[in-house]
């Protein structure tokens, strides 16, 4: 099957190949090893695909025919001090992969192996909101400690850990009422809160209740991590909002602010876009170095 396109080859698609094209260095092909970095940086992980996407299910008002095959992602952060942080950890339970039938699908902790590392090395997860395929792989990982927004967690699960709010899947929300009391949860108390150097969360997308996104400060700039904020570079670059928030004028505010945020505009990264493998396709196998 060709490559799934924006239907239009939108103008920051362009800056970004362009960024891309002239003069950015390719990364090395990442060790089987894991090994310390002197710098911060980035990538996007590849586990899966759910082919022919209804296009209008991400871009508010977009036509009801278009379809892409949407990427299934996480996003590493390896830092020099020796952390190895996750943004969001996709999703592995059966009744979800049965549900929704991804294809090259692989489990999110063995995308990280993919870049390097073995699982248990993974420190710290960001978690963006609360939704299955960002949520339910956190057990993947168990050494990590989770950071979330408290409103995103306290408004879907309640000391039991049961469900307030169907957003969440009731296994997720059992997972992480069982991490929270095993001391493995941090809550967030809302916008631009540093929760690791260099790395800074910020609300306001409001895809669910309190969902965040992520700034992360390398080399080569801050790095945006948008998540479900911004599902593609459509919705960035034309400022649409996604379909699915609570609050379409608070999400458009805030894809503006992630590029004000950002190093510059190729480095604010959607949530479900295949076209970040293309612009950042380096190393490889399913593993984009982001600068």
């Amino acid at each position: 099957m060709a490559r799934p396109s924006l239907m239009g080859a939108t103008a920051l698609w362009w800056t970004v190949a362009a960024s891309v094209a002239l003069g950015l260095s390719a990364p090395a092909a990442l060790s089987s090893q894991s090994a310390p970095v002197r710098t911060t940086e980035v990538y996007a992980l590849r586990y899966g695909t759910l082919r022919n996407f209804p296009v209008y299910a991400l871009v508010a008002g977009a036509d009801t025919a278009r379809r892409v095959d949407a990427a299934l992602m996480v996003w590493l952060v390896r830092r020099p001090d020796g952390r190895n942080v996750l943004v969001d950890a996709g999703f592995y339970r059966d009744k979800f992969i049965t549900q929704w039938k991804p294809a090259d699908y692989r489990k999110p902790s063995d995308a990280v192996k993919a870049a390097g590392l073995e699982p248990k090395e993974i420190t710290d997860i960001v978690v963006s909101h609360v939704h299955w395929d960002h949520a339910d792989g956190l057990d993947l990982f168990p050494n990590a400690r989770v950071w979330i927004q408290r409103a995103e967690y306290t408004h879907h699960i309640d000391s039991a850990g049961r469900v307030r709010d169907a957003t969440i899947d009731s296994v997720d929300a059992a997972m992480l009422a069982r991490l929270k009391d095993a001391g493995k949860v941090r809550l967030i108390d809302g916008d631009a809160q540093e929760v690791l150097p260099g790395l800074t969360v910020y609300t306001g997308g409001r895809h669910t209740f309190a969902s965040q996104y992520v700034g992360v400060r390398t080399a080569e700039g801050v790095v945006v991590l948008a998540s479900d904020n911004a599902y593609l570079y459509e919705n960035l670059s034309t400022r649409t909002p996604i379909a699915q928030t609570l609050d379409s004028a608070s999400n458009r505010r805030a894809q503006e602010r992630m590029f004000k945020l950002a190093g510059s505009p190729r480095l604010v990264i959607p949530g479900h876009d295949p076209e970040i493998f293309v612009l950042f396709p380096t190393p490889g196998n399913g593993v984009a170095r982001i600068r």
